[in-house]
């Protein structure tokens, strides 16, 4: 229960198309009026760096209130912004329908939209999340890419750091020279006819994570499904958007929206799901894309057939029952719910799925892992991305569990490295081993049903 309203959140659209939505002043008057109820309740505190910025802000000036604040330092706290959604899914009590009408998120993306209409543009981090740019050159030198990228070359890492602000500390993703796009092509899984959802269909909304980075996910999402009877077709148009809706670019997230619901579409016509394999890129087909564009019947109905994957292997179990064969796997699961998947208000997915693994502890971590996509690996908030993911490592390093699993394959990673912090930390004789990787809970499932070990596609 809200403390001011009885009634289920409800957003409003994007109005990015109309002029006074990048209106600078009429933005911080608005911010005005949202981080003064911000401070009179402080209730996200512990949420991302934005609530603690803003209320050192205030307690710092010389009024001890907003009217106290340079509102040249609001883009402190818009910056430090993840757009995580947990203030406005978890916390808020006076998200809309309440009469305060605040969405704390989407006006700090409303400022970063009027940040780059009037010219301030970010090039280091514009280049750094053209995901399927730099993925397509990846995949063609992946041994080079990746010994750029890796923690221990020292020169490469720092040049990294100078030119493109990344962080020379910050895990990296690697690349692989065999996208999963192509590898599903090359070898689809044979569907088993007899399995308790044949007659369900779906088509892979690939991800630009999957794709380049991890086609580890999909190809244990391939075996998973074909194994529960699924027929699988896999399609990756283009990014989703994400990466560039997190730093205000609307005109082409709506772009990436209208081609990939106009690819998708047809598979959907022919009595295909549509499963998204990473929470984020859900989350933007399901909830963004209707927000930003609310007349757009096409992507509205994309955004009705879509799933998240662990939703969809959880519903299938619901209807029709999982396919036999899943074995304990021995040690246990830690698992992290990413909070892109918390905020498409699905309930806690991935734990409901790995609870299906019999005789399988599994421990769940709700609280943010800190990372924020790229805004993670950045210089200048990286140790803050430690910082704030802390309380999620310390929980997995304490618990001991042989696996730990994350819906977001960066917060996985982050997780790690927290972990890592917290290891060099103990007296010598005392430090616990840390798990060489992470897992999204699909390659787990999949591990259980003896469908190949996670982790191993060849790069």
């Amino acid at each position: 229960m809200r403390e001011g309203s009885l009634d289920a959140p409800v957003r409003h659209p994007i109005n990015w198309n109309d002029p006074d939505f990048y209106d600078m002043d009429k933005i911080l008057a608005e911010m005005d009026r949202v981080f003064d109820i911000c401070h009179g309740c402080r209730r996200c505190f512990n949420l991302c760096d934005s609530f603690p910025v803003l209320f050192d802000l205030i307690d710092e000036s010389e009024s001890g209130e907003l009217d106290g604040v340079d509102k040249a330092d609001y883009k402190k706290v818009a910056d430090a912004c993840t757009l995580c959604d947990m203030c406005f899914m978890v916390s808020c009590p006076y998200v809309p329908p309440h009469e305060f009408d605040l969405d704390f998120p989407h006006l700090m993306l409303r400022y970063r939209a009027a940040e780059r209409k009037a010219g301030h543009n970010d090039v280091a981090t514009d280049q750094l999340t053209r995901t399927d740019r730099n993925g397509r050159l990846a995949s063609m030198a992946p041994g080079l890419a990746n010994w750029a990228s890796d923690l221990d070359n020292g020169l490469t890492r720092g040049l990294l750091e100078s030119v493109a602000r990344v962080d020379r500390q910050a895990a990296l993703p690697k690349y692989y020279g065999k996208t999963f796009e192509r590898r599903a092509k090359a070898n689809p899984a044979a569907r088993d006819a007899k399995a308790p959802a044949a007659g369900r269909k779906v088509v892979l909304y690939a991800t630009c994570f999957a794709n380049y980075n991890n086609p580890n996910i999909g190809e244990a999402t391939l075996a998973v499904l074909a194994r529960n009877g699924v027929e699988v077709e896999v399609a990756y148009p283009q990014c989703c958007g994400m990466p560039q809706f997190e730093q205000g670019k609307l005109d082409e997230v709506a772009e990436a929206a209208r081609n990939i619901a106009k690819a998708l579409l047809p598979y959907v016509d022919r009595g295909y799901d549509v499963v998204a394999l990473v929470p984020s890129c859900a989350l933007m087909m399901k909830f963004e894309w209707p927000l930003l564009l609310p007349d757009d019947a096409e992507v509205k109905r994309l955004a009705q057939a879509t799933f998240d994957v662990t939703e969809y292997v959880v519903d299938i179990a619901q209807k029709e029952g999982l396919a036999e064969g899943l074995r304990p796997l021995e040690g246990g699961v830690a698992v992290h719910i990413a909070c892109h998947a918390r905020a498409q208000n699905m309930g806690n997915k991935a734990r409901e799925m790995l609870k299906l693994i019999p005789d399988t502890p599994v421990k769940q971590l709700p609280r943010c892992s800190g990372h924020g996509g790229s805004w993670g690996v950045l210089k200048g908030n990286f140790e803050t991305a430690l910082k704030i993911g802390k309380p999620v490592a310390r929980d997995v390093y304490k618990a001991e569990h042989k696996y730990v699993s994350s819906e977001c394959p960066l917060a996985g990673m982050h997780i790690l490295q927290g972990m890592e912090r917290i290891a060099a930390d103990q007296p010598e004789g005392e430090r616990k081993p840390v798990p060489s990787q992470s897992y999204h809970p699909i390659e787990l499932l999949a591990m259980a049903y003896g469908l190949g070990p996670a982790g191993g596609a060849s790069r």
